[in-house]
């Protein structure tokens, strides 16, 4: 209750989302729909359009896309993991300005973190699974 307070009465809220090897850091204020990837547009930042429809998907699935600007910090990682993170953290964000959106992106699996990531590199062999060849003679 007391987080709901808060957030109502900021004009700003904040989400952390992570995804691979990459941490996105969101502010959501009041705005008319501007979305600023580490100081650049999302769609010069990303280059593909998967990437591009991930990072908007939340705004409009809930057609807030022209209500909000959204200033991204991102870093680690490649730009699919940027992506994913960037929409984790901005679902988060606005489920801290509006507990009623939390239903709706649990049933579309944005409120899902996805917790894979590279397997590490086994000493005596030649990457995470891949063995050296056996030689039988």
């Amino acid at each position: 209750m007391k987080n709901m307070q808060k957030a109502q009465a900021s004009s700003q809220f904040h989400g952390v989302g992570r995804r691979k090897s990459s941490v996105a850091r969101v502010w959501v204020r009041q705005g008319s729909g501007n979305i600023q990837v580490n100081g650049k547009k999302h769609v010069d930042y990303f280059d593909t359009d998967i990437a591009r429809d991930a990072v908007v998907t939340p705004l409009k699935l809930t057609g807030l896309d022209k209500k909000f600007d959204i200033q991204v910090n991102v870093s680690g990682g490649g730009r699919t993991g940027q992506s994913g993170a960037i929409r984790l953290a901005i679902t988060r964000a606005l489920v801290d300005n509006d507990e009623s959106l939390r239903k709706i992106f649990r049933q579309n699996d944005l409120m899902t973190v996805d917790a894979r990531k590279k397997e590490r590199k086994k000493y005596g062999q030649l990457g995470a699974r891949r063995k050296f060849q056996f030689v039988k003679r």
